[in-house]
């Protein structure tokens, strides 16, 4: 059986609305990455994290998968099971939402929230205060699960181990330049495994890859599906 791990990033979801903190305009450039994105700035502003990642929650809850989305998830359908993994940078559910099952949330994810006390996670209500009380523990120290700058992302080790046992590693939409992501592709290729890269444009690490296919991901990821499954038929 074929193994395909997928990486995917802020490209795939940003044809759904959804921006990153590289945008020249919305949602991030109202915010200091240092005040919302580390522990440091948890710990200085509780309520200004809360109110930022409350934010980040309506726009993915009010955005909609796009064709890339839906593509990846026809492909998962169209495998035998345990063929396809898709890793994501991303921190909203529109590849669950599309109808994919085998994803792994690297750095967390806006729909949940996690105690900093003891560690429990819970689905996060759509507005999450600094005075919630973890339903686990009872303290309050509530915080919203994502990795932030200076953590450690999760899933590390069955990351390495999916990247060393893949005939096919495919990076969507990423910059190429946040590690340890930027990394996954030298890590397959030394297994083995073929790499392609599909992005808006090539990124910085494409020649680590041994194809690239350039474009918006609502255009270039279902070319790639369906070529792939009609060589397969």
């Amino acid at each position: 059986m074929t193994k395909i791990v997928i990486l995917t990033g802020a490209g795939i979801s940003a044809e759904s609305g959804l921006g990153t903190f590289r945008d020249v305009d919305g949602l991030w450039t109202r915010y200091d990455l240092n005040d919302v994105a580390t522990p440091e700035g948890f710990a200085r502003d509780p309520g200004l994290v809360m109110e930022f990642y409350n934010a980040r929650r309506r726009n993915a809850a009010e955005a909609a998968p796009n064709p890339a989305h839906l593509a990846l998830a026809r492909l998962e359908a169209a495998l035998p099971p345990g063929s396809v993994r898709i890793v994501t940078q991303n921190v909203d559910d529109l590849h669950e939402r599309a109808g994919s099952r085998a994803v792994w949330h690297m750095h967390g994810e806006l729909a949940r929230a996690r105690c900093a006390s003891c560690g429990a996670g819970w689905p996060a209500p759509a507005e999450m205060r600094v005075a919630d009380a973890c339903p686990s523990c009872g303290v309050a120290a509530t915080r919203p699960d994502i990795v932030w700058f200076g953590e450690m992302p999760y899933r590390m080790e069955e990351i390495w181990e999916a990247l060393r046992a893949a005939d096919l590693f495919v990076s969507i939409g990423t910059s190429g330049s946040v590690y340890p992501a930027a990394a996954f592709v030298q890590d397959a290729a030394r297994a083995g495994a073929e790499t392609l890269e599909l992005n808006l444009e090539p990124s910085e690490i494409a020649r680590d890859f041994d194809r690239g296919l350039h474009g918006p991901a609502s255009e270039i990821v279902p070319v790639w599906v369906e070529e792939y499954l009609g060589a397969r038929r």
